[in-house]
C-alpha cells in the first residue's frame, strides 16, 4: 500500500508536489482541446514518450517472455498501441463528463448480458470481473446506464498524495461507491455485496499472498478473493471487458458467460483463461506494462531483472 502523507520524508514531499503540478499543468491543458483531440493527443504523447521512459522496452520483455512466436512486425505494433492504449485511458480518467457522456451509450454485446440483467432485476449481487484493458471504466458507465443502478468500483490510492486528490475526485465523476483498497475498503465492498450490489473489480495485477496460478502459460499470482467472496455471497461473478474500437474513442462493452462456482482457484484460473483469450483478440489493449509474471522464473524476478 501506498504510505501515508505522514509516513513521508520532507524530500519525498517536495517531489511529490513538485510532480503533482506538473501532472495538472498537463492535464488541464490537454482539457482546454475537445474531447476527441485531447484523448487522440494524449495517447500521441504517451506512445512517443514510451522508448524514452521505458514502457516500450517492458512490454517488448513482457511479450518475449509469453509470446516469443510473435513476428518482429507484430511485436513493434503491440509496442506503439500499448502506450497510445494507455495515454487515451489517462485523459479519458482526468475528462470524466466527456468520457461518461460518450460511454453511456456504448453497446453492449456477449452472453453474459442475460445473466447480468437477471440478476439486477432479481436484487442479487453481481461481481463485475475486468482488467486494465481497453478502459474498464467505460464498462461500469455503460452498465450503470443499462441497469439504473449504481456499481461500485475497488480502486488503489496513488503513492503521490497530491495528484491523489484528482485522480480519486475524478473516479467519482464516473459513479459512485468507490472502495479503497485496504481493510476499510473491503468492508465497504463486502457491505454493498450483502445488500445485493454491483461491484467492479480489475484481476489482472500481481498480488502478495495470492495462489500461483497461470497466464499465457507462465506463472503469476494471483488474487482468489473475488471467487471467495462470489462463493460465500453467491454473486453471479462475470468477466466484462470493455474493448476500444477502431476511432479510438468508442468502445463496446462485452459479457461473457458467468464463472461456474466451483472452489475459488478453479474459478480464478477460469477468469485468467478468459481474460487471455480477450487478449489475444487484441494484444494492444491489454496493460502490458505492468509486472504481472514476478515469479516467472521460480525466482521471483522479471526478465529485466536478470544479469
Amino acid at each position: 500500500m501506498p504510505a501515508e502523507k505522514s509516513e513521508l520524508s520532507r524530500g519525498a514531499l517536495r517531489k511529490y508536489y513538485v510532480t503533482g503540478l506538473f501532472l495538472k499543468g498537463v492535464i488541464g491543458a490537454m482539457r482546454l482541446l475537445p474531447y476527441e483531440r485531447r484523448i487522440a493527443a494524449m495517447g500521441a504523447i504517451v506512445r512517443s514518450l514510451a522508448p524514452v521512459v521505458g514502457i516500450t522496452k517492458r512490454v517488448r520483455r513482457n511479450l518475449e517472455l509469453t509470446c516469443p512466436e510473435l513476428p518482429e512486425a507484430e511485436m513493434q505494433r503491440i509496442c506503439r498501441a500499448v502506450p497510445d492504449n494507455a495515454g487515451r485511458a489517462i485523459m479519458e480518467h482526468f475528462s470524466p463528463e466527456g468520457f461518461t457522456k460518450r460511454q453511456s451509450t456504448a453497446k453492449i454485446s456477449g452472453p453474459g448480458i442475460a445473466a447480468f440483467d437477471a440478476a439486477v432485476a432479481e436484487g442479487r449481487p453481481v461481481m463485475m470481473i475486468t482488467a486494465h484493458f481497453g478502459h474498464y471504466l467505460a464498462a461500469r458507465i455503460a452498465l450503470q446506464a443499462r441497469s439504473g443502478k449504481p456499481i461500485g468500483c475497488l480502486y488503489r490510492r496513488m503513492a503521490n498524495p497530491y495528484f491523489n486528490d484528482a485522480y480519486v475526485e475524478a473516479f467519482y465523476k464516473t459513479g459512485a461507491p468507490m472502495f479503497e483498497q485496504g481493510r476499510r475498503g473491503m468492508v465497504e465492498m463486502v457491505r454493498s455485496l450483502k445488500k445485493g450490489g454491483i461491484i467492479a473489480i480489475v484481476s489482472d495485477l500481481h498480488a502478495h499472498g495470492g495462489e500461483e496460478l497461470t497466464f499465457f502459460g507462465k506463472p503469476a499470482v494471483t488474487s482468489i478473493l473475488n471467487a471467495e467472496l462470489a462463493i460465500k455471497f453467491k454473486a453471479e461473478l462475470i468477466p466484462c471487458y470493455a474493448i476500444r474500437q477502431p476511432n479510438g474513442i468508442d468502445f463496446e462493452i462485452v459479457l461473457h458467460d458467468p464463472v461456474p462456482h466451483t472452489d475459488p482457484k478453479t474459478m480464478t484460473q477460469f477468469t485468467n483463461d478468459d481474460l487471455e483469450a480477450m487478449v489475444r483478440q487484441h494484444m494492444g489493449q491489454w496493460f502490458w506494462i505492468h509486472r504481472r509474471w514476478k515469479a516467472w522464473n521460480g525466482l521471483g524476478v522479471q526478465p529485466e531483472d536478470m544479469p
